[in-house]
Parts: C-alpha cells; sequence; structure tokens
C-alpha cells in the first residue's frame, strides 16, 4: 500500500494546526514533504465570527501553507466524544490518506476538546491498523493503515517537550498562516468581544514561545512536541 500523505495533521478547531505547528508543516513540505489537514469540528462555538467565516479562513490558511488537502469532519464543537461512531470517521481520514505520521492536539490543555481530541485521533491511529474494523470510503472497503509515528503538538499549556523542532527558517510564515484567521485574532477594528486569543500579547505571546523553545536548543525558533511513544535515533550523532 502507498502512503497519499506523509503526515495527517489533525486539528480540533481550524487555526489549531497553525497556531501549533505551522512552522513544522512548512518546514517539511519545503523539503518535499506532502501533507493535509484534518479539522474535527468548524469551531461553530468560537466567540468571534462564524463557522462560515472560520471555513474560508482554514481555506486561505491551507493555501497560504500549502498542504495537498484539508477535510473538516463535522462533528459538534465542544460536545464530540471518543467512542465508535467518532473513532470511525478519522480511522476513513487515516485509510484515505495512509500518512507515515500524524500530528494532533496536546493531551492536556485549557479547552476541554483539545485533550479529548488528542485521545480521539491517538485511539483510531491504533485501531485504524486492525483488519477486522471495516470501514469505507465513497462506498468502498478501506485497507486497514497505521501511521509509524503519533505526536502531539503544544497548545496553550507549556507542558514539558519531547522534542522540539528547529522552525527558525519558517516562523515568518507560520504567522501569516496564523493571521489568515482574521476574525479571531488581535484587530483594532474589530467591535467583538475579547477573548484569550484575541488580544495583541497573544500573538507576541507565539511568538515569544517559539524564540524560548529555540533558545534551549541553540536556534532562532522552534515548537514542541510529546508523544506516548519511546523516540529512537539511529545514532547519537543524529541528535543536534
Amino acid at each position: 500500500m502507498t502512503n497519499l500523505l506523509d503526515i495527517l495533521a489533525f486539528g480540533a478547531h481550524p487555526d489549531d494546526v497553525e497556531l501549533s505547528c505551522a512552522g513544522t508543516i512548512a518546514k517539511e513540505i519545503a523539503s518535499g514533504k506532502k501533507i493535509g489537514i484534518v479539522d474535527l469540528t468548524r469551531g461553530e462555538l468560537g466567540t468571534r465570527g462564524s463557522a462560515e467565516i472560520r471555513d474560508q479562513e482554514a481555506k486561505k490558511a491551507a493555501s497560504l501553507l500549502g498542504v495537498i488537502c484539508r477535510e473538516n469532519l463535522g462533528f459538534r464543537d465542544g460536545f464530540f466524544i471518543n467512542d465508535e461512531d467518532h473513532q470511525i470517521a478519522v480511522i476513513e481520514m487515516i485509510r484515505k490518506y495512509k500518512p507515515r505520521t500524524v500530528l494532533c492536539n496536546a493531551q492536556t490543555d485549557r479547552h476541554i476538546d483539545h485533550g479529548r481530541a488528542a485521545a480521539l485521533v491517538h485511539d483510531a491511529c491504533f485501531l485504524s491498523g486492525l483488519q477486522k474494523i471495516e470501514s469505507t470510503a465513497e462506498g468502498k472497503p478501506q485497507e486497514a493503515w497505521r501511521p509509524s509515528q503519533v505526536y502531539h503538538y503544544m497548545q496553550w499549556n507549556n507542558d514539558p517537550c519531547d522534542f522540539v523542532v528547529d522552525i527558525s527558517d519558517f516562523m515568518e510564515k507560520k504567522m501569516e498562516v496564523i493571521l489568515a484567521y482574521s476574525s479571531q485574532f488581535y484587530d483594532k477594528k474589530s467591535n467583538e468581544p475579547e477573548t484569550p486569543i484575541s488580544s495583541q500579547q497573544f500573538l507576541s505571546s507565539i511568538e515569544s514561545r517559539a524564540a524560548d523553545l529555540g533558545r534551549i536548543i541553540g536556534v532562532s525558533y522552534a515548537e514542541g512536541f510529546t508523544t506516548n511513544r519511546q523516540l529512537a535515533v539511529s545514532q547519537i550523532s543524529d541528535l543536534i
């Protein structure tokens, strides 16, 4: 079986992926990797904007980032759960695109959807490899497929990372795609209610966190990830 994507990034809401790992994705795309995004919900409970506006912003962000595809599963924002029906929907995406690597939400976070999405996607990645679980795409049975790696990106909480990725050359691109979500982030002309992510300070904190993670490994900017599996390298010199 041939994988259609090298990396498939899942987010509970449109903008989760961009805020958390757009630099890593941009870097991988620049090296020739094929990447797609799947949003679990349309972010319809967001205080600012609307689901329709978020749809357009997500489309713009995907274009700026250069991903091959972006899909939305239409789960209920705030109320989706980690059950069989939701797992099968995620499995269908995994089996459709056959990614080697899956990126998904933080395992623990301020927003209740984030940890729930992390567990849902993690469980679906395992279940997707079981032959006896049936799923279909366009009316045709799908073959089992299990990604080799599942990594969780950092979000609101400053949890310890298992590894970080140097995104020094892609920080500008990261901020560009984040700002595609103009309804969600700082806009001095907006009359919408303030939220924890709508301030100028929040935008500044994205760059500050990336700079601090970069400082730890001796580069300008970095993004952090956690994983439930044991990391391995071929030789110790592969570590930087």
